[in-house]
């Protein structure tokens, strides 16, 4: 009997290895197929492209920031914390309420230190909201679940992800709400650059979030490898029972871990506010669905790797589609099926997984 199970085993093995690649060959030829008619027949010019590819960075960085927060928490508890997204969604609403404010009351167009100061503070209240939000989270929905089997934090998770986008929903409406920017940063204003003759706009806006990612990211890796905190939360991803008996906090450092993660998501959701301009209840769930797939694809656990997953994965859904031929209605398939065939080919992503060896 077990001979006969080890038998098929083998064969299923030798099977799979040989379909891999076929499926790898495939999927090459049709994309490269498909990449040369559409450039043969010279659809877009080279303006449209580079309009693309902005697009698809300011997506992506947006994305980065988010995967961030879902890496720190995977490399240290092993669990995909779905209601992400929905805490960035609510820190989106609280810098939304904080420039409406300073807009209530004159400040915010009053001069360009005023606008500086207000988007700064909406930074710092988006931020903060979903900070506490997230340590909230992780005290009721998490910490008594900790020592339960894998899939019951993971059901936690979407259950805590329904219960603030019910919430949110029930607080604010169902109705959009549109962000309003300082004068100096409008959207659809910005630098104009001359590519094949045409001008492509580089919002403002655009510019703000992308080099706010890459700070974001620069940080928070130098907090990670470089602080006593950083250390301590490296010391617990690898192995909590023995960080315990050195000394460390693990409650303290998961409770930091998941008030890092909040703060990272509460600037994702201002960044989308202030350039994609609408926000509601919904909001957080196809980005944060997309950030985890920017995790993954980067590697998961792997800091830079969240950053690099995120910026492909928005240039890839900004390109992609025109690139290929097909409706920009389909670009969320495009973003899926990447993350298919990196499961299939590389499931460590691109930089590979930076986790404990303990993992399930």
């Amino acid at each position: 009997m077990a001979t006969a199970v080890q038998t098929r085993a083998k064969r299923t093995f030798r099977i799979g290895r040989l379909i891999r690649p076929a499926i790898g060959v495939v999927v090459a030829v049709f994309v490269l197929w498909r990449l040369y008619t559409v450039l043969a027949s010279q659809s877009f010019g080279p303006d449209t492209w580079v309009r693309f590819a902005i697009s698809g960075l300011v997506l992506g960085s947006v994305y980065a920031v988010i995967a961030l927060g879902y890496t720190l928490i995977y490399g240290i508890l092993f669990m995909i914390n779905f209601a992400h997204g929905d805490v960035m969604m609510l820190g989106a609403f609280a810098g939304y309420f904080t420039l409406e404010a300073f807009n209530g009351a004159g400040f915010l167009n009053k001069n360009l230190p005023s606008a500086i100061i207000s988007v700064v503070v909406a930074f710092i209240v988006g931020m903060s909201v979903s900070l506490v939000i997230s340590i909230a989270l992780e005290r009721i929905a998490y910490r008594p679940l900790r020592t339960a089997p894998r899939l019951v934090p993971l059901i936690s998770a979407i259950g805590a992800s329904l219960f603030l986008e019910n919430v949110a929903q029930l607080t604010f409406g169902v109705a959009r709400h549109t962000y309003t920017n300082p004068e100096v940063i409008k959207r659809n204003i910005g630098w104009t650059l001359m590519v094949g003759g045409k001008e492509v706009l580089v919002a403002y806006t655009g510019v703000l979030t992308f080099v706010l990612s890459l700070l974001l990211m620069i940080g928070l890796y130098i907090l990670v490898q470089r602080t006593k905190m950083g250390k301590a939360m490296r010391a617990v991803a690898e192995d909590k029972d023995t960080a315990a008996l050195m000394g460390i906090d693990v409650d303290g450092v998961i409770a930091n871990t998941f008030a890092i993660s909040g703060a990272l998501a509460g600037a994702a959701g201002v960044m989308w506010g202030l350039h994609m301009g609408v926000i509601y209840h919904y909001v957080g769930f196809i980005p944060g669905i997309k950030a985890f797939t920017a995790a993954v694809l980067g590697g998961i656990g792997n800091v830079p790797g969240a950053m690099l997953g995120g910026l492909v994965l928005g240039i890839v859904e900004a390109v992609a589609p025109a690139a290929l031929g097909m409706p920009f209605q389909l670009k969320d398939v495009l973003a899926f099926s990447i993350l298919v065939l990196v499961l299939i080919f590389r499931p460590t992503g691109i930089l590979g997984e930076v986790l404990s060896g303990k993992k399930a």
